[in-house]
């Protein structure tokens, strides 16, 4: 029985550079995206010193560009909400840093704890709040950058649609207009 391995038949790919992929500097797909929501929460010395809590809105500050895609930092104290809105044409990852945060969707309720991430394509609407009694930090990646977060109209757990199934049936009524002040 021969022991060789491909990659012993073929060579030592290190030897021929040309069949190797460059390092990207830049996220290009979901699990890249992804990776560097972990990297970012992963560096909390970067984003800690940052973090602001005010008690009239949620506080927003944008971490890092990059070609075609933003990074945000948000703190949310008790209480505070985004109200049930999309991100247009924009996928993102959602990382929650600390505490807990509730996202409410047409597919029903979660709990977003520390180290949660969640990933949503364009069109995705969610209301995300703090209903913990603690504040709460994420962080936010938006490919493209965040241009429009238009708003929907609030839902309650008898509405039919919110057991239905998923984003591509919940739209934005056609009178609302985008807000482009923040995540």
């Amino acid at each position: 029985m021969n022991s060789d391995s491909d990659l012993q038949i073929a060579g030592d790919l290190l030897e021929v550079p040309h069949l190797l992929q460059p390092a990207r500097e830049h996220p290009v797909t979901v699990a890249e995206f992804a990776g560097l929501a972990r990297a970012v929460a992963a560096d909390r010395a970067a984003w800690a010193p940052l973090v602001e809590y005010d008690a009239t809105s949620r506080w927003y500050h944008r971490l890092r560009t990059g070609p075609g895609y933003e990074v945000w930092l948000l703190s949310w104290v008790p209480g505070q909400g985004s109200g049930n809105h999309d991100h247009g044409r924009s996928s993102g990852v959602l990382t929650v840093l600390d505490g807990e945060l509730t996202e409410h969707s047409a597919r029903g309720v979660r709990t977003l704890r520390a180290g949660t991430q969640r990933v949503f394509a364009p069109g995705y609407a969610h209301d995300v709040h703090n209903d913990s009694l603690g504040p709460a930090v994420s962080l936010h990646v938006y490919f493209p950058g965040l241009t429009e977060m238009p708003m929907h109209a609030a839902r309650c757990a008898t509405d039919p649609a919110e057991s239905s199934g998923g984003p591509a049936e919940v739209s934005a009524p056609a009178s609302a207009a985008p807000a482009v002040t923040g995540p």
